[in-house]
């Protein structure tokens, strides 16, 4: 079992959660307060699965917007994990803004309703799609509900809005600002569907973060989370399972799959979840591909560990496989897990703390030129028809991604091998053997 793993979320931020059933305009109401997209929106109902978190800067102070699942009545497939974790957000909430149709209230609106009876005091009841001065007058009707603020909205058009704020800042007056720093680490759990993601995420975050099913393609949002480990700070976001472009059949898997690789681009270190009992695919290597291209750092993780049938020497013999197949992936490190038993966790996270110490590493210019000296007497840059290359200068120009420049006397045409062995050498020499780096060349 791995070390202890502690909760870190943010206790002095209150809590605003957004309720009702599906396709009443949730998720575009968290955008609308947010200011940018976040939630998924369609209009095919019960889009949104897990929670969705974001941090909302008020004039009043910051909170934590989240946005829930539909409450439904009848069950199908995922429908009562999703109900059942929408209701358990009422009891953390600070303040609850429940969403209702303005053209008519359902058998599951009436039924949410009575589950907010005891949080009376919290509740804003938002009547939206009020995007017409003909609806206005059908907002009265929703008093009757006995809930004392009721305001009409359009989330879809802005109106109503600010009203709407008033009555979450009279419940949450001014002053609430949370006072923490951002998270110190950030990371995403990328792969194919079905890998293990959300139960990797749960078991970061010591808490049900992401609805897990046997289901492939559950999770759609990108669910984010933080803990603390060994007193350093994690942000990670898990994402949806990234499947090979012909099989993204309809738009909110589209959509699903541009927020996971966006993730990408969100996050210091990529766990890039691969299932040690079906192996390796195409997919995973063009996922690889895309988190080098942008410098993450990745760390290669064979997760459902403890199902292996234990032959000997089997574990190396996977290993060796994943190699051959990630050739551009050779610095990663490669770890193995369980993230349903908990066993290697504590060699994820280490080598995740590794590798960001790396990408946030700086080498001092005048030792990095001593070792280029080296470098090239040792290895002379290979000549051509019009006369021998030469390196003339080399300087660090950024981290996280770690990049060089290199000045060189003829930049058209300098050897890809000779930059893959600069490359090698500041891995091996300089510390950056475990994350990907970019030489830059100029004249």
């Amino acid at each position: 079992m791995h070390d202890i793993i502690s909760k870190a979320t943010p206790d002095s931020l209150p809590r605003v959660v957004i309720v009702g059933r599906p396709n009443v305009g949730k998720s575009t109401l968290f955008n609308r307060l947010i200011g940018h997209r976040i939630a998924i929106t369609d209009p095919t109902p019960g889009v949104t699965r897990d929670p969705v978190e974001a941090r909302w800067d008020r004039e009043a102070g910051s909170v934590m917007l989240i946005d829930t699942g539909g409450y439904k009545l009848d069950h199908k497939d995922l429908d009562e994990l999703v109900t059942l974790r929408s209701l358990r957000t009422l009891n953390d909430a600070d303040c609850i803004v429940l969403v209702l149709d303005v053209t008519e209230i359902t058998p599951e609106d009436e039924s949410f309703i009575e589950h907010l009876r005891p949080y009376t005091e919290r509740v804003i009841v938002a009547v939206n799609k009020v995007d017409h001065e003909t609806r206005e007058a059908l907002v009265y009707n929703f008093h009757s509900l006995g809930f004392s603020r009721v305001i009409g909205i359009s989330s879809a058009h802005g109106l109503g809005i600010q009203d709407l704020v008033d009555g979450i800042t009279e419940i949450i007056p001014e002053g609430s600002v949370f006072q923490g720093e951002d998270p110190a680490i950030r990371l995403a759990i990328l792969g194919k569907p079905n890998t293990g993601k959300s139960t990797l995420l749960n078991r970061l975050c010591n808490d049900e973060r992401s609805i897990v099913s046997d289901i492939p393609g559950t999770t759609r949002d990108v669910v984010e989370g933080t803990f603390l480990y060994r007193k350093t700070l994690y942000k990670v976001l898990d994402t949806a399972g990234i499947r090979r472009r012909v099989k993204v059949t309809d738009q909110v898997e589209y959509y699903s799959v541009n927020r996971a690789i966006s993730a990408i681009e969100r996050a210091d270190i990529i766990f890039l979840l691969i299932d040690a009992l079906s192996g390796l695919s195409d997919q995973d290597k063009k996922i690889a591909n895309l988190i080098v291209k942008r410098g993450r750092g990745v760390i290669l993780v064979l997760n459902k560990w403890d199902l292996m049938s234990g032959i000997a020497n089997e574990g190396q013999a996977v290993e060796d496989r994943v190699r051959f197949l990630f050739p551009m992936l050779e610095f990663a490190p490669l770890v193995r897990i369980s993230a349903r038993e908990g066993e290697g966790i504590d060699n994820l996270l280490n080598a995740a703390y590794k590798v960001w110490k790396q990408l946030n590493k700086r080498v001092d210019t005048g030792e990095l030129n001593r070792k280029l000296a080296e470098w090239t007497e040792h290895y002379d840059p290979p000549r051509d028809r019009r006369g021998q290359f030469r390196t003339k200068y080399m300087t660090q120009v950024r981290t996280n991604p770690v990049s060089f420049t290199l000045f060189v006397n003829r930049p058209k045409g300098f050897p890809a091998g000779y930059l893959q062995y600069l490359k090698n050498r500041l891995r091996k020499d300089l510390g950056f053997n475990s994350i990907p780096l970019d030489i830059h060349l100029k004249g």
